[in-house]
């Protein structure tokens, strides 16, 4: 399947980055996925094996390199074999620092009444 292409809706709901085919045309017609570092808004754009996409969600950036083309929306572990993730891996203390539970002060974030 080298020459293989693919809608690049129907790839991100095989690949289960998206739960529907109708959420990843809305993120593409968001200008939110770009291809090959060319900003993409056509759901219809064919995509092939080596394509890297890079996919911004509310407060991440994914970056993927498409590795073969979807049959079918599988499980996890078969959607994961479609692509690779170049993503650089997330600092835990970064995670933990955007988490702030408690103020400066130590005192929980909580309204004057308790709520």
């Amino acid at each position: 399947m080298d020459g293989a292409r693919q809608r690049l809706d129907k790839w991100l709901f095989f690949a289960r980055l998206q739960k529907s085919r109708t959420l990843a045309a809305k993120l593409v017609a968001a200008g939110k996925i770009r291809v090959n570092r060319d900003k993409v808004d056509n759901p219809a754009r064919s995509l092939k094996v080596g394509d890297v996409l890079t996919i911004t969600f509310q407060n991440q950036v994914l970056v993927v390199r498409v590795e073969q083309p979807g049959t079918r929306r599988g499980p996890p572990a078969e959607a994961r074999t479609l692509y690779a993730n170049l993503s650089a891996p997330t600092d835990p203390a970064t995670v933990l620092a955007a988490v702030d539970l408690e103020d400066e002060d130590g005192e929980d974030d909580l309204d004057e009444d308790g709520d």
